[in-house]
């Protein structure tokens, strides 16, 4: 078989297609992405975050609008969760946040509810109505544990 330019031209041009396609996948499975500048940062405080993590997504209605940028641990002793959220998402001053669990295997995220009030959030406002990460298991030990109490008394 003689050396062919045309056929080498065109395996090393599979190969790059091969290698870009790889490196795009590495970067979405491993949540990297480019938003641009700006960003409508917002922060929100919790008594437990369960296994939320930076890059969780935010979403409203079901519908991805942010992502976390960090944790902190608050000199409240609560978790301050910051938010990066769409710079065109108007948000009332009566919304709240929730941390959800996406499914029973895990993988949680930030749930936004949007209030009533016509006065809106300002970029590093703090949203004032949270509600914690509730695990299932802790549920379930609760239940277990409650459920004991009762029969030892009667």
């Amino acid at each position: 078989m003689q050396p062919s330019a045309t056929r080498d031209f065109a395996v090393g041009l599979f190969v790059l297609a091969g290698l870009a396609a790889i490196g795009y996948l590495t970067l979405q499975v491993g949540g990297l992405s480019y938003k641009g500048p700006g960003g409508f940062p917002l922060e929100a405080s919790f008594d437990h975050v369960g296994d939320l993590d930076r890059r969780s997504p935010v979403k409203v209605s079901g519908v991805k609008v942010g992502q976390v940028s960090r944790i902190e641990l608050g000199p409240d002793l609560r978790a301050r969760v910051y938010l990066d959220l769409d710079p065109s998402l108007a948000l009332p001053v009566d919304s709240s946040a929730r941390i959800r669990s996406e499914s029973l295997l895990g993988g949680q995220f930030v749930e936004l509810e949007p209030g009533a009030e016509e006065d809106l959030l300002a970029p590093g406002d703090e949203i004032a109505f949270t509600e914690s990460y509730v695990s299932i298991d802790g549920l379930l030990g609760k239940f277990v544990h409650d459920a004991g109490l009762e029969d030892e008394g009667t």
